[in-house]
């Protein structure tokens, strides 16, 4: 069997979500990492997907098996990473660490009461009570503030158990 490896590709700006698309369109195994921010869209706070390396993606390929000219031509692609002609080998173990490093995170389940720590934003580090979920992506925690309990309304990914 030929031994495959990951490759470096470039794709043009603001388009490595169509180019991984494509490529898995025609049967290459792709990996394209990207995270979730929050952005403001129109007046409304929402989770977006960027890509981890802007105008990066990494494909899965044989030197021996895999026809690579339909690669340069696809849409989305502007090009191969390479030193003269000879494509950039990515090492197995980077692909791995990445892969590992950017899995979505166990959804917490928090029960009233719980104690929690905010990992996240200005009240990085202080630790509070869970209250309740306040839709898929935020929580309702209380916080001892000014030697009173206040209500505040944060992230989900912001908070971890204690």
């Amino acid at each position: 069997m030929a031994e495959r490896s990951w490759y470096a590709i470039q794709c043009k700006a603001k388009e490595s979500f169509r180019a991984a698309e494509n490529l898995q369109n025609q049967g290459f195994e792709v990996f394209h990492p990207f995270i979730e921010v929050e952005k403001i869209r129109s007046g409304k706070l929402k989770l977006i997907e960027e890509p981890l390396f802007p105008y990066y993606l990494f494909i899965y390929l044989s030197d021996a098996t895999d026809n690579w000219h339909p690669i340069r031509s696809t849409r989305g692609v502007l090009k191969m990473l390479a030193f003269g002609s000879t494509p950039v080998k990515i090492p197995d173990s980077l692909i791995e660490e990445l892969k590992q490093r950017i899995l979505p995170a166990p959804e917490n389940v928090f029960k009233a009461g719980d104690q929690v720590l905010i990992n996240e934003g200005p009240f990085k580090g202080l630790e509070a009570i869970f209250a309740t979920k306040k839709g898929d992506e935020r929580v309702i925690l209380l916080l001892n503030l000014l030697q009173k309990q206040q209500r505040i309304e944060i992230a989900t990914r912001a908070v971890r158990p204690l």
